[in-house]
């Protein structure tokens, strides 16, 4: 499945994989938010409610597509965040629901403002 995320700057494709917290979150879209910024993190209210799984991490790849149970929100990091521990790794606030990755290059989130929209649609195949 792919999805296409876009704010005023930029947009990003992103493949995820067949999960439950994937297929949650497709049933919800398209869906339009806020972005949230946390280091060198977006993330934004999705309004899905998912139970974490049981390969959920902490510390995950730039350009990651995880799901944030603790805050039913989209978490897409790009770089380190305030927590990170050795200033190059994307350290997730909790563990995660790993969802897919981002198709382009992460570093195009940089442009994404905290309070700008943010949408999220499902791509037709």
């Amino acid at each position: 499945m792919q999805i296409l995320i876009s704010w005023p700057a930029g947009h990003l494709t992103a493949t995820l994989d067949d999960t439950p917290t994937s297929q949650a979150l497709a049933k919800a879209l398209p869906l339009v938010s806020t972005v949230r910024t946390w280091g060198e993190e977006v993330y934004f209210d999705t309004n899905v409610s998912v139970s974490r799984e049981t390969d959920a991490r902490q510390v995950v790849e730039p350009g990651t597509v995880a799901f944030w149970t603790d805050g039913d929100a989209l978490a897409l990091p790009y770089g380190p965040t305030p927590i990170s521990r050795d200033g190059e790794e994307c350290r997730l606030a909790s563990p995660c629901n790993v969802l897919g990755r981002l198709d382009g290059d992460p570093r195009l989130l940089a442009t994404a403002r905290d309070g700008d929209p943010v949408r999220v649609e499902l791509v037709a195949v």
